[in-house]
């Protein structure tokens, strides 16, 4: 089965003048598996700022047509994996986007609370913890670029056309080998294992509804 996938990253932002998931996306949207013959692999990095996410998010969707759309973001301030199993309908009014920006209202739409990424999220953190890596479930993925990244991204996946699986991991900052934490060879694959999950998934998934129709 042919398959699109969409994989995407941030850019620098205050306080980060390096963020690992460039070299991330780079490193998995190159990755040649088996499991992957037939998929087109597309990355793509965020300028960190909402007028961004808002303009770029729904034109590559509609280009692409991603049926997996899988986000990496920064925490600088966790050690280990977040695997985000929710947006929260929240936006920080103080901190400054990469443009010196700040939103103006401290909720992404009215009178909502939050929006599920959905069950996946626990077989993707089996998924990275089979790596040996430190990954955990995540119920709060900020008030900064990307919870609102993650809210736009669920809010697609209910649109026609929009993506069918989605999710948010929040990686952190990188260390050389031999170092004490986590290096970008560990984060790539515990990234593999979290998109070899995602295809798992949507090929299960689309085999059901063949056979539903057969």
């Amino acid at each position: 089965m042919s398959l699109r996938i969409l994989v995407t990253g941030f850019g620098p932002f205050p306080g980060a003048p390096f963020n690992p998931t460039m070299p991330l996306v780079d490193r998995l949207t190159e990755l040649r598996r088996p499991a992957l013959d037939g998929a087109t692999l597309t990355g793509h990095i965020f300028h960190v700022t909402y007028q961004t996410v808002d303009r770029e998010l729904p034109e590559l969707i509609a280009r692409l047509r991603p049926q997996i759309l899988l986000m990496f973001g920064l925490a600088s301030r966790t050690g280990y994996l977040r695997i985000e199993t929710r947006a929260r309908n929240a936006v920080s009014t103080h901190l400054p986007d990469a443009d010196g920006n700040r939103a103006q209202k401290s909720s992404i739409v009215p009178a909502e609370d939050a929006r599920p990424f959905g069950a996946h999220t626990a077989s993707l953190l089996r998924a990275a913890r089979a790596t040996g890596i430190d990954a955990r479930l995540s119920r709060d993925a900020g008030t900064y670029l990307c919870n609102y990244l993650s809210w736009r991204a669920i809010e697609a996946t209910r649109q026609p056309g929009g993506p069918e699986l989605a999710s948010f991991i929040h990686v952190p900052l990188v260390v050389r080998e031999g170092a004490p934490g986590i290096t970008l060879d560990q984060l790539v694959d515990a990234g593999e294992a979290i998109l070899m999950e995602m295809v798992r998934l949507v090929r299960q998934k689309e085999r059901e509804v063949e056979l539903a129709q057969t």
